[in-house]
Formats: structure tokens, C-alpha cells, sequence
């Protein structure tokens, strides 16, 4: 099941089912630097879902586009969407503002509660009265295709 809003972002569901399907994999740490001779030795291994879902039934993804988010969320990042988490300051979030989902920083000082995007050419959106809007969820992670990110090495 597959349904897409007006701002293109397409919601797929996640099933318990699904995460059966995915392959184990060993789990082992890396370092940002060189490689290690220890890189041979699996900690331990695990399911993928199991780290990246921690609650299936209220979990769903969704495939970003635009570039408000950027850097920190690139065009087309999957990314995994839970419901059941809490919301808190500076999440990223699904929100519904005004019938049109949005991905943003929310932020709330005393009663003021914002959407605020990564990417400093867009605007910063107030949530005033009278304004339809719902967090729908809380980004949980952020999966990305390195090869499909336009960023280069300096």
C-alpha cells in the first residue's frame, strides 16, 4: 500500500511480516578514520529491523523530496517515521500544517511552537491559531543511498 499527497511524499507501511524478510547481518563497529585490523570481528549478529524498529505497528517510511532539509535530510532519503514516540524539542517530524505534509525541526518555547527547516533559504513557520496542524510522527532514522547523495569529498 502506497499513497501519495500533494507534496509528494510517498508513506509506506511497514508489517510486522516484512521485518521477518530481512536478512541478518553481523553487527561490528567502524571508525570514521582508517580501517582497523579488528574489522574482521562481528560483535554480533542481528537483525537490521531490530535497530531501526522498535515499534512496528505505529512505524511506517517515507520517501523525502525537496531540499528543505538539507543537509541533514538529502532529496530522496528514506526515512523511518514512528507514531508512538513523544515529541520533543528540535525532533524532526512528520507534521500535517494546513492539509500538506511537512518535514522540520519542531521547536516550542512556552506556547510558541515552530517548524523549522535545515536548509536557511526557507522560511521558518510559526504555528498560530486558526492553522490546521497535527505531528503525525517523530523521525526516528534517517536512511540514505550515499551514492545517490550530490555531495563530494573536499
Amino acid at each position: 500500500m502506497e499513497f501519495t499527497p500533494k507534496d509528494k511524499i510517498k508513506v509506506y507501511p511497514i508489517s510486522v511480516e516484512q521485518k521477518a524478510e530481512i536478512m541478518k547481518i553481523g553487527l561490528f563497529r567502524a571508525k570514521a578514520g582508517f580501517a582497523s585490523p579488528a574489522q574482521d570481528y562481528v560483535v554480533k549478529p542481528f537483525e537490521i529491523t531490530e535497530l531501526l524498529i522498535q515499534h512496528p505497528s505505529s512505524t511506517f517510511l517515507i520517501e523525502c523530496e525537496g531540499d528543505s532539509m538539507e543537509p541533514v535530510i538529502p532529496c530522496s532519503a528514506y526515512l523511518i517515521i514512528d507514531r508512538s514516540l513523544q515529541v520533543r524539542n528540535n525532533d524532526i517530524v512528520l507534521a500535517d500544517l494546513n492539509g500538506e505534509f511537512n518535514v522540520k525541526y519542531y521547536t516550542r518555547r512556552g506556547d510558541k511552537v515552530k517548524l523549522v527547516p535545515a536548509n536557511q533559504a526557507y522560511k521558518t513557520v510559526e504555528i498560530l491559531d486558526g492553522m490546521e496542524f497535527q505531528v503525525f510522527g517523530v523521525v526516528d532514522w534517517i536512511l540514505i543511498n550515499p551514492r545517490k547523495v550530490n555531495v563530494r569529498p573536499r
